[in-house]
């Protein structure tokens, strides 16, 4: 969305491709200065109800801080933090004199597709227990099954000699999802390791000392109850999971007859050929695009919110097309 101020009015209108540009630059016309403002969102943040630093309120006023037109919070396996995040917009409201912000409930499930993870995103989960139900439901067996794998954990811990109890790995995470980076945290603070990444690099990375698998639905599975919580549903940074092209194109003509709406065509570990792999599997197979940053805060410093790693900017294009798409299917935005 473009807003210009033109004589003391404001007038917005849509620009329909995502565009990297400066937040605002003057235009020259016969009324005089004129002041265009490229809004930017974020669809793909965690808080600590997982595995960020920031709660969900602090998100939220972050995101209000830095002029984001929208956010999304999309923690893993959970729905915990999304009221907390919802009250928080509620009190500063949705609107200012120079802006308005968008709050949308997200989530994002992990599921196993060959050798690589798959990861979706669920963008404007529904709030009543009717739709959320089974979601719910299976949210509670995914988190049984972290469990197991962090017990498993400590122990290969323990077994190398370090003092690792579950119990503070749990007071450290503070929420319902006990995850890998929460381990790192207390490694960190035991001076075991000297940085989260060294931490993942020896001991719970993929190739690390105390590693352990996970225990992952189907992609298909993923989608279709996130689709049945009333979600728009989005294949998160397709080219993280590092397979040939012509295999991510078989898995989204997999997927969208389950459900998938979208594409996160833009993510902040996506460069400019991914963007344009991206986009061009959405057109083939009539999806839409979504974007956003992965920000976790500490556990991913070099993450900014709404900016990635510098480079990113989403436009607040990106989220009409998703909401113009949803009010079409007759489901709310």
């Amino acid at each position: 969305m473009w807003r210009c101020v033109i004589g003391g009015r404001h007038v917005e209108f849509i620009c329909r491709t995502n565009v990297i540009c400066p937040a605002s630059f003057p235009v020259a016309d016969g009324a005089g200065e004129v002041w265009m403002a490229l809004r930017f969102i974020d669809l793909h943040t965690h808080s600590t109800a997982s595995d960020g630093s920031f709660s969900p309120s602090r998100l939220v006023g972050e995101a209000r801080s830095l002029g984001l037109a929208a956010l999304a919070l999309t923690d893993h396996d959970t729905l915990e933090g999304l009221d907390e995040a919802e009250r928080a917009v509620q009190e500063k409201g949705t609107r200012s004199p120079d802006f308005s912000f968008e709050f949308i409930r997200g989530c994002e499930l992990s599921s196993r597709c060959g050798p690589a993870e798959a990861h979706i995103l669920g963008l404007w989960i529904g709030r009543e227990e009717r739709d959320v139900s089974d979601l719910k439901e299976k949210l509670a067996e995914v988190r049984a099954q972290r469990f197991r794998r962090n017990v498993a954990m400590a122990e290969k811990l323990r077994g190398l000699g370090f003092a690792v109890r579950l119990e503070d790995v749990e007071a450290l995470a503070g929420g319902e999802v006990v995850a890998r980076p929460h381990f790192a945290a207390l490694l960190l603070r035991m001076g075991v390791v000297k940085s989260v990444r060294e931490a993942f690099e020896k001991f719970l990375g993929y190739r690390g000392a105390a590693y352990v698998p996970r225990e992952l639905m189907k992609p298909e599975e993923a989608v279709e109850l996130l689709a049945g919580s009333g979600a728009t549903v989005v294949l998160a940074h397709p080219m993280l999971m590092r397979c040939p092209v012509h295999e991510l194109d078989d898995l989204i003509a997999r997927l969208k007859p389950h459900g998938l709406n979208a594409l996160e065509a833009y993510h902040s570990e996506h460069g400019a050929a991914d963007e344009r792999v991206c986009v061009e599997l959405a057109a083939r197979h009539g999806l839409l695009l979504s974007g956003g940053s992965d920000f976790h805060g500490e556990s991913k410093p070099l993450v900014r919110l709404g900016k990635g790693h510098g480079a990113l900017r989403v436009s607040e294009a990106v989220l009409e097309s998703l909401k113009r798409a949803r009010m079409e299917q007759g489901l709310p935005v």
